[in-house]
């Protein structure tokens, strides 16, 4: 069934952004009575087309769908890749129900961005976040922020309940360890380096900032891979990919 944002509610009907009134009419060619799933205000409705015009289409809401959301807020701070890397890492990331996504100019990064080419690749990145939470069936739009300093970042850690850094020095602390240490956390943030990796200047200022570093076992991941592995497992290991959203017990 096709899925769609929806800007606003008339009566029972819910209307449909220009961008996607154009989708579903002249791509789509869905007609009046087409069912579809429409998301609006954090919540995921089936429906049916109502009215179709060019410049306007709506569906009638006729039932509520159950909800995608993750009960952890998961925050993934990305060390700005090369290339389009950080498009793959941009549609994963929301996939698997990441929250916020921070790219994050460190000492290793290769890209370095004039304030033009940042506001360009946002807004980019921002159309892939969207489009991956349509996909997905998420309901509320990840939101893909400006590239920030790592010497700012501890302003964004201090809301969160933990920060796990992933570091290939790292040889204890592992994910699952964590995880079982934390049953009942509302929010992480996870800090990923660029690919030639986090300084240990810069691991010093984020364990001041109070990050923790973690090991992702003995292979050396790519900085593409690394932010999907860490969200992956640690979606799966708080309960958040069961069907029922079943939180992890120390039984695991």
């Amino acid at each position: 069934m096709h899925r769609f944002y929806a800007l606003a509610q008339e009566e029972d009907c819910a209307v449909l952004s220009p961008e996607d009134a154009h989708h579903a009419l002249h791509v789509l060619r869905l007609h009046s009575g087409d069912p579809v799933e429409i998301v609006l205000g954090g919540k995921r409705y089936t429906a049916a087309i109502a009215s179709a015009t060019p410049d306007h289409v709506t569906a009638r809401l006729t039932g509520t769908l159950p909800d995608t959301e993750s009960t952890l807020r998961v925050t993934l701070f990305q060390g700005l890749p090369k290339g389009d890397k950080m498009e793959l890492i941009v549609q994963k990331a929301v996939e698997l129900g990441c929250a916020q996504i921070v790219p994050v100019a460190m000492s290793r990064c290769v890209v370095k961005l004039t304030a033009k080419d940042a506001a360009k690749k946002c807004e980019r990145w921002q159309k892939i976040a969207r489009e991956a939470g349509k996909q997905s069936g998420r309901t509320c739009e990840v939101t893909v922020t400006a590239p920030v300093p790592l010497a700012t970042l501890s302003e964004h850690l201090s809301s969160l309940d933990a920060v796990l850094v992933p570091w290939e020095e790292e040889k204890s602390t592992g994910l699952r360890s964590f995880c079982l240490a934390h049953p009942q956390l509302h929010s992480l943030g996870i800090i990923i380096g660029p690919e030639g990796g986090i300084s240990p200047e810069e691991i010093d200022i984020l364990k001041r900032a109070g990050a923790l570093p973690v090991t992702l076992g003995p292979r050396i991941l790519r900085t593409e891979t690394a932010g999907i592995c860490a969200l992956s497992a640690v979606m799966c290991l708080m309960g958040e990919m069961e069907s029922g959203r079943e939180r992890m017990e120390e039984t695991l």
